[in-house]
């Protein structure tokens, strides 16, 4: 079954060119079948890249997906068109009275904030809070499973020296897991942050670490008492947007006086002129996949039961 989108939504055009299965409204509405209801809670500026990256990797699977963008109430984006947000998102406060079988929270760049400064903390706590009653699992990426770690299990983050940055091999610790069904022995992950999470700390939370690495510490943690994984990694990425990260921190006035390093296993023969490879693709599409049929296996088929 396809992912049902806004025809007029970008991700539409693209996944369709592609070959992803997308269905419009109508097309979606002549199935007599119960759709997974997956929310995106949207907190990177690059909204329609970030629609795109993980709307490709939900819509992957056999399942028919109903797709629905949501944003903090107040926080207003400055690097996506007014009539963007207008047109396909709703503010949480729209939402909170509704359930959904599963939720992706996305990183933010503001890592260099504590978790308390951040404008719209006070409305994130809350919808964390709200995907105890009304979300059957949820996926907290990179910041998103951050602020998840520490509301949840105060699980702090560790500012570092440098970078995390570039195509990281991460050890495969949990093979008998549901949701690494497939995966290889270990598998190349993009990272890129300033901050982490500490193994020994995620432990004594008594949380299981799925992935991870001697280099950049946990990747993928499971929250089973809050019916919830946490991905610090960007399996999500593009193939280029290490590539486009990288140049926008050589310009960028945030990391003025620091040296900007390459990407790690990113650019052939380390040369940015060349044109990376995508190594994480296929563990990509299996880590969703997998995440999405936990769902279909587990949620409520009267979605009124979904948090009970």
């Amino acid at each position: 079954m396809p992912i049902k989108l806004p025809a007029s939504l970008p991700a539409y055009d693209v996944l369709t060119r592609e070959g992803v299965m997308v269905m419009d409204e109508d097309m979606a509405a002549r199935q007599d079948i119960r759709p997974l209801r997956i929310g995106l809670l949207n907190l990177m500026p690059k909204k329609i890249q970030t629609e795109n990256q993980f709307a490709r990797l939900i819509g992957a699977t056999p399942l028919q997906i109903e797709l629905s963008l949501i944003r903090m109430s107040e926080h207003q984006t400055r690097n996506t068109a007014a009539e963007h947000m207008a047109e396909f998102y709703r503010p949480f406060q729209d939402v909170k009275n509704e359930r959904f079988d599963g939720l992706i929270i996305t990183g933010a760049p503001i890592e260099h904030l504590d978790f308390e400064q951040v404008t719209y903390w006070d409305e994130l706590t809350e919808v964390m809070d709200w995907t105890q009653t009304n979300v059957h699992s949820t996926f907290g990426v990179c910041w998103g499973g951050m602020a998840m770690l520490h509301h949840f299990h105060r699980v702090p983050k560790h500012v570092l020296d440098r970078k995390l940055f570039g195509a990281y091999r991460h050890t495969n610790l949990a093979p008998a897991s549901p949701y690494l069904r497939g995966f290889s022995d270990d598998c190349v992950v993009p990272v890129s942050r300033w901050t982490e999470v500490r193994k020994e700390e995620v432990e004594a939370a008594g949380l299981p670490i799925l992935l991870g690495s001697d280099v950049t510490g946990p990747c993928l943690i499971e929250d089973p008492e809050h019916r919830a994984l946490y991905i610090l990694n960007h399996f999500e990425y593009d193939s280029g947007t290490l590539g486009e990260e990288y140049q926008r921190d050589l310009q960028s006035n945030q990391v003025e006086g620091a040296q900007i390093a390459l990407p790690v296993n990113y650019f052939p023969q380390d040369d940015p002129q060349m044109k990376p490879q995508n190594r994480w693709r296929s563990h990509a599409h299996l880590l969703y996949g997998n995440w999405i049929n936990q769902i279909y296996q587990s949620t409520p088929f009267n979605m009124e039961e979904i948090g009970g």
